[in-house]
């Protein structure tokens, strides 16, 4: 970060620029007044250099945190209804296993009283009229079970995908914003997580340090690569 970029106390000091207010279109075009572009244009190679690293330092902090606030909305708000759909799987679950332990109940009892016809056909036209209403009812909260299990596997799904079209949001902004960023690069990884310097696979990090963890390569001095870059180009 630059020395006046902490408050708003202190002015920018010389040699860089601040940046008025952009307008942003859905197309992703960016605005800028032509004195500000001459003023790039005359700036000394290494205070162009500098200010490029202080705002793409910007960009990658506000982008980062940007993501994290998203995915933990998100994952709050799919939560409570992925829980509430399970609750009314589980229960109609047991409504499903009770209503069919009574079906064998009375499919059992019309069975003892079938050598019974003559004192017992009143009972028997009763069990009958008993055992259609509960195959209906059976049918009715399989139907509902079955809706309710496909129902809970869109949200899932949905959920993936979201964590996934925000991962890419972000690595395409920060491709956006900071021009030594691949967004195509194969090195970017939606299950991975940077710990102390390295990515870390979610899954491998989730078990308490158990299992190896899995470290690609990154350009941590990648603010001086593109220093001594502009700086040879300038010369």
């Amino acid at each position: 970060m630059g020395a006046g970029s902490a408050s708003g106390v202190k002015g920018p000091e010389a040699g860089l620029i601040e940046l008025p207010e952009t307008t942003v279109r859905k197309d992703i075009e960016i605005n800028v007044s032509e004195s500000l572009m001459d003023s790039i244009d005359n700036m000394e190679p290494k205070a162009l250099v500098k200010a490029m690293v202080e705002f793409s330092s910007k960009t990658l902090l506000l982008s980062r945190r940007v993501r994290s606030l998203y995915e933990r909305e998100l994952k709050e708000g799919n939560q409570t209804k992925v829980e509430e759909l399970q609750d009314k799987v589980d229960k109609h679950a047991e409504e499903k296993e009770a209503w069919k332990k009574e079906k064998e109940e009375w499919e059992a009892e019309r069975k003892r009283l079938a050598t019974w016809k003559v004192r017992c056909l009143d009972s028997e036209e009763k069990l009958k009229g008993r055992i259609a209403n509960l195959e209906a009812d059976y049918d009715d909260i399989k139907e509902k079970h079955d809706g309710l299990e496909g129902e809970l596997e869109d949200l899932k799904s949905c959920i993936i995908q979201e964590h996934i079209n925000g991962f890419q949001k972000g690595v395409w902004q920060a491709s956006f914003f900071y021009e030594n960023v691949d967004a195509n690069d194969v090195r970017f990884d939606v299950n991975k997580d940077a710990v102390d310097g390295v990515l870390i696979d979610e899954a491998e990090s989730s078990l308490e340090g158990n299992g190896e963890k899995e470290a690609v390569d990154t350009d941590v001095g990648g603010n001086e690569v593109v220093g001594e870059d502009v700086e040879q180009k300038a010369a």
